[in-house]
């Protein structure tokens, strides 16, 4: 419930960002000092976007989940499990299989 609620409210004020009627301004290397006006949804429109590369990620990095409350679960997993648009299953040591997000 609490998830579909922030979800909702996320997208309604991404909503409200985009169909606002205001103009974004940019400054580029080859025109410093130049002011582009132009839409919001034009300027995102503009944005670049690049493939995921997860080069030189390894998850054994990053150990520094937690399991503040002492459920036996680690941050990361609650967050998982609050967040899943399709819940994952949990089991006994709260290893996750499966789920979408």
């Amino acid at each position: 419930m609490r998830s579909t609620a922030r979800t909702a409210a996320a997208a309604l004020s991404v909503l409200t960002v985009l169909l606002a009627p205001t103009t974004a301004t940019a400054h580029t290397a080859s025109s410093l000092g130049d002011t582009i006006a132009l839409p919001v949804r034009d300027a995102l429109a503009a944005l670049p976007v690049q493939t995921e590369s997860r080069t030189g990620y390894e998850r054994t990095k990053f150990r520094h989940w937690t399991d503040a409350d002492r459920d036996g679960c680690s941050t990361r997993n609650e967050v998982l499990l609050e967040e899943a648009v399709t819940a994952p299953e949990q089991d006994a040591s709260c290893r996750l299989t499966g789920g979408s997000w």
